[in-house]
């Protein structure tokens, strides 16, 4: 096992304090968006061998059977399929939807072909890889995630005046579910510089008008969240499309999957996120980064999602999110979940490859493999983690037990 050294991504949305909080380190007074916990190419984490520091990346490419194993080798090649974040969102990022496997790869395929480079700004598909996924939240975490409704949608804008009211209204009250959201959707994502200015900025004065008439009663939050975005990114209809979307609010340990197709946007909040090794993002909006708005549409499920809201699976301590997906699941881990005189209990026992995540308390890994094994298992049998620190577990080194007081985060490959 490995202790990890993990990169900090200073993404502009991300909070000044909760990822140094989290680390026990001093906030430098700069955003600090998401610490990555993998073996990702564009910034992998760093581990100290017995030899020398090396990146987990390098790690693997340099004996990938000890440390990933044969089946994991045969169902995703050379590779850790997995990548585990915590992330620090201060402010909303961008309007977004991910690709599944056939998609990825063809359009990696075909962007190789027309010579686009791999790391240009206007490239869909810097990998051929699908990229689910899971974030599970450690404090109030709000996010937009799926399609509510078409119909909930219309009556957001029902009686509204301006052009683009009356045409989403027109578009969402269609009969066929799908075809009224992908109407609306591709009439925001597709409109004019010029009504972008216009139509776009009068629709978000009507509905702040009908917030300040409205009389006391539940608010309305995708209005509320509708009118936020609009205010940092003007003119963008990006904004709109959060009538159309779920606003979700998930409490600690609820957790929000998000499969291929799943449109989104998170919020606000601080959470545990795990996701297929990808960077295949595909934009629609509150961003200045490139978006491709007809790629975005091909990509999207238009389907209705009715429970946006994952809830773990309990097995005494452990608490399992298993979405389905093959390349990854996560469990949160309550090491002293039943209280010992010297915590020395067997609480739970992982296998590798996984990576491990100290939320809480002291928790240490101890291999309970055969001391004669051979080929010796990969780094140190024993390993204390603490709040904020993580380690990496070959597959080599077999069953490891988890002991002590304390709360961990375990990611692992997905079911086959």
């Amino acid at each position: 096992m490995w202790r990890l050294n993990n990169p900090v991504r200073r993404y502009a949305w991300g909070s000044t304090t909760a990822i140094p909080k989290w680390l026990g380190v001093e906030p430098d007074g700069h955003p600090q968006a998401e610490l990555w916990m993998g073996a990702h190419t564009s910034a992998p984490s760093e581990i100290l061998t017995e030899t020398e520091d090396t990146t987990l990346e390098a790690a693997i490419a340099a004996d990938p059977k000890q440390l990933l194993g044969e089946d994991v080798i045969l169902r995703f090649g050379e590779r850790l399929p997995f990548l585990l974040k915590l992330l620090a969102v201060r402010e909303p990022l961008s309007l977004q939807v991910h690709p599944c496997a056939d998609r990825a790869q063809a359009g990696y395929t075909a962007e190789n072909t027309t010579d686009v480079p791999i790391g240009a700004s206007h490239r869909n598909y810097p990998d051929p890889f699908a990229k689910p996924e899971l974030v599970v939240a450690l404090e109030p975490f709000d996010a937009l995630c799926g399609f509510r409704s078409p119909h909930a949608a219309a009556a957001e804008v029902r009686g509204l005046v301006s052009p683009l009211a009356r045409e989403l209204h027109t578009d969402l009250t269609q009969r066929d579910t799908a075809s009224a959201l992908r109407a609306a959707m591709r009439r925001l994502l597709t409109l004019d510089e010029s009504r972008r200015e216009t139509d776009v900025v009068d629709l978000v004065a009507e509905l702040g008008e009908r917030m300040d008439n409205a009389s006391d009663g539940p608010a309305q939050s995708n209005i509320l969240v509708t009118l936020e975005l609009a205010e940092r990114y003007p003119g963008d209809p990006g904004a709109i499309a959060a009538l159309l979307l779920n606003h979700v609010t998930l409490t600690p340990g609820e957790a929000m999957f998000l499969p291929a197709g799943n449109v989104h946007a998170y919020l606000r909040g601080t959470a545990v996120e795990i996701m297929g090794c990808s960077d295949n993002v595909l934009r629609g909006g509150l961003t200045p980064k490139h978006i491709d708005a007809e790629e975005f549409l091909a990509v999207v499920d238009f389907s209705c999602l009715d429970s946006t809201v994952t809830r773990p699976e309990a097995h005494g301590p452990r608490h399992d999110y298993t979405p389905g997906v093959p390349e990854f699941a996560l469990s949160v881990i309550d090491v002293d979940w039943e209280t010992n005189a010297d915590a020395e209990t067997h609480d739970a026992v992982l296998r590798g490859p996984a990576i491990v995540f100290s939320l809480s308390g002291e928790t240490r890994l101890t291999s309970v493999a055969p001391t004669d094994q051979v080929p010796q298992p990969a780094g140190a049998s024993t390993l204390a983690l603490t709040r904020g620190e993580s380690a990496f577990v070959p597959a080599s080194r077999g069953p490891v037990a988890l002991k002590g007081r304390g709360k961990v985060a375990v990611a692992t490959v997905g079911p086959a």
